[in-house]
């Protein structure tokens, strides 16, 4: 059965539905009690146009008692069922959006390159709540209208079994009318969701590239862009709300031949059996009623058709390809820090050339190992192998001479503190942020602050190291972005440190100050540092230089500037010099 069937898409539902069981069950039965009390209504009219009409039949008084009394009971079940639905439907959202998000935390890293943030967002935030609310709904219409009709459509075979038979002859022409309503529906409401997330996309673009639209005075282009996908979105909706309107319609018509011929049948009945208007009218009244439960029910189709589309695309969310970890060794002991790679090539998807090629290197123990080459070397593809976000095609990469294939994800990256070029800040405390999933320890935290020259501005706001940097940051320049993501490296205290041009954005002074924290860890902890600027890195103990995936040369500043080769030519064209 395709992932995407009906039956597929209910049961995967009913997973987050299944431990709050209770909940539904006692909805289905508040509305089961409040079904019960429908057929008394035609009963009642049935009784007030027979023996009613006589002068002794009953007191007068009975009427609004039993009218309001029975409505009384009728609205308790329906409160009753509410709330319970509401209290399942809460819950299953929560567990719903929890299980989305334990997907996105574990998807491969070449997912993350396909996927639009906010295709994520809307996924994991609206979707899940709007999925089980139009199922809800549903469901809570079938019990609410569908258990009445059921009831109604009882009551009317034990009045006149023959009459409700015969009413039964216009279901396969219903049946067959509404499935090609809702194939229409189904390609209509897929559609709509797609272009659908297009607008959520764009709109998230525009709010993390305001600085750019701004700076290109690009405010009129943007508007056009937005204006065609949201011209492109209302046709869908409106292509699916048409689908949606033709269910109604189309199913009353039929019911209303049906309804039509039975009338003229019965009253023929009454006519031939001289029954009278008693069993006439309580017939009549019971029909109505199950067409008036029955015309409800036909609306149904359209919300969930879209539930469906809509949980489709959360479940191929959810199906993504997972990190693979086929590591099952766990470090107990921090590593001592030595990196080897042998004969190591990676090729990434729908690449023509590898981007790196039977690489060999060594990071040694202690020691600060500087890479440096033209963009698309292969730097960036050595971090992403080391930190394991990938594997070799061929060869292999050993931490302290074990294979880190053989370590499972989570016990690898504890080695290393990362500070990328691209900062990533979370919408949280300055000192959340620098102790990020780790306990937080106030001297160690101003330690980090102070050796990443931060400390003395974090003293002049208001709430000092619980300020709020907003989102990504953008509370703090660009220089005290990057220098609170070096504090969050420095508080992490891995035995490896990576840092990818990671003072690109400080000025002269700060750079300095970071330059002699890190200095003083010389010897104690494996120092990776990428840099363009070669000034940085004069005294790293070794230097590699990259070319095409492949090793050039290495060395230290002073052998690779007396060997004359790719890296003193660099060197000479930072300084300007022929």
């Amino acid at each position: 059965m395709p992932s995407d069937a009906p039956a597929s898409v209910a049961r995967r539902l009913g997973e987050f539905v299944y431990p709050h069981r209770w909940g539904a069950v006692l909805t289905v039965l508040a509305y089961v009690g409040a079904a019960c009390t429908e057929p008394m209504i035609p009963k009642l009219i049935g009784y007030a146009f027979g023996e009613g009409f006589a002068q002794d039949a009953f007191p007068l008084w009975m009427v609004p008692a039993v009218l309001i009394g029975l409505y009384l009971v009728r609205g308790l079940f329906g409160f009753a069922g509410q709330y319970l639905f509401h209290w399942t439907f809460t819950r299953s959202v929560m567990d719903f959006r929890a299980a989305l998000v334990n997907a996105l935390l574990r998807l491969d890293a070449q997912v993350y390159t396909r996927m639009q943030p906010g295709t994520a967002v809307s996924k994991i935030v609206n979707d899940p709540q709007q999925i089980l609310q139009l199922t809800g709904d549903v469901g809570v219409s079938v019990l609410r209208d569908g258990l009445p009709a059921l009831a109604m459509l009882g009551y009317l075979f034990y009045l006149n079994w023959q009459l409700t038979l015969l009413s039964l002859v216009v279901t396969p022409l219903m049946a067959v009318v509404m499935k090609k309503v809702n194939q229409r529906m189904r390609l209509m409401a897929t559609r709509s969701y797609d272009s659908q997330l297009l607008l959520v996309n764009k709109v998230d673009d525009l709010a993390r590239a305001w600085r750019v639209v701004r700076q290109f005075g690009a405010g009129a282009h943007e508007r056009e862009r937005f204006a065609a996908v949201a011209h492109e979105v209302r046709r869908n909706n409106l292509k699916t709300a048409t689908a949606a309107a033709l269910a109604q319609p189309m199913s009353q018509l039929v019911a209303s031949v049906g309804l039509s011929f039975i009338i003229c049948v019965a009253l023929w009945q009454a006519r031939a059996d001289g029954t009278g208007v008693q069993a006439f009218a309580e017939f009549v009244a019971a029909l109505l009623l199950l067409t008036s439960r029955m015309r409800h029910l036909s609306d149904l189709a359209a919300p969930l058709t879209r539930a469906g589309v809509i949980a489709k695309g959360c479940f191929e969310l959810m199906d993504a390809p997972k990190e693979a970890d086929a590591g099952t060794r766990e470090l107990t002991q921090p590593a001592q820090g030595d990196i080897t790679m042998e004969g190591v090539r990676l090729t990434y998807p729908g690449a023509a050339q590898p981007a790196l090629d039977g690489l060999d290197l060594h990071f040694a123990a202690g020691k600060t190992t500087a890479l440096v080459g033209a963009s698309g070397a292969g730097k960036s593809s050595i971090v992403h192998l080391l930190l394991g976000f990938g594997r070799p095609d061929a060869g292999r990469v050993l931490l302290d001479g074990q294979d880190i294939e053989t370590l499972t994800r989570l016990s690898l990256r504890r080695q290393f503190a990362v500070v990328s070029q691209d900062i990533v800040l979370f919408d949280d405390s300055i000192a959340n942020n620098v102790a990020y999933a780790q306990t937080r320890n106030d001297a160690r935290l101003e330690a980090a602050l102070r050796a990443a020259h931060l400390w003395d501005f974090v003293q002049t706001l208001p709430e000092g190291v619980d300020s709020f940097v907003g989102a990504n940051g953008s509370k703090l320049s660009g220089g005290q972005r990057q220098r609170l993501a070096i504090a969050r490296a420095l508080y992490k205290d891995a035995p490896v440190w990576i840092f990818d041009e990671a003072t690109s954005a400080l000025d002269t002074e700060s750079e300095r100050a970071v330059q002699q924290a890190l200095a003083a860890w010389s010897g104690r902890k494996t120092l990776i540092v990428i840099a363009h600027r070669l000034s940085t890195i004069r005294d790293a103990d070794a230097i590699h230089v990259l070319g095409a995936g492949r090793l050039v040369e290495t060395g230290t500043h002073a052998e690779l500037i007396a060997r004359d080769g790719a890296y003193a030519a660099m060197v000479r064209a930072q300084a300007g010099q022929p």
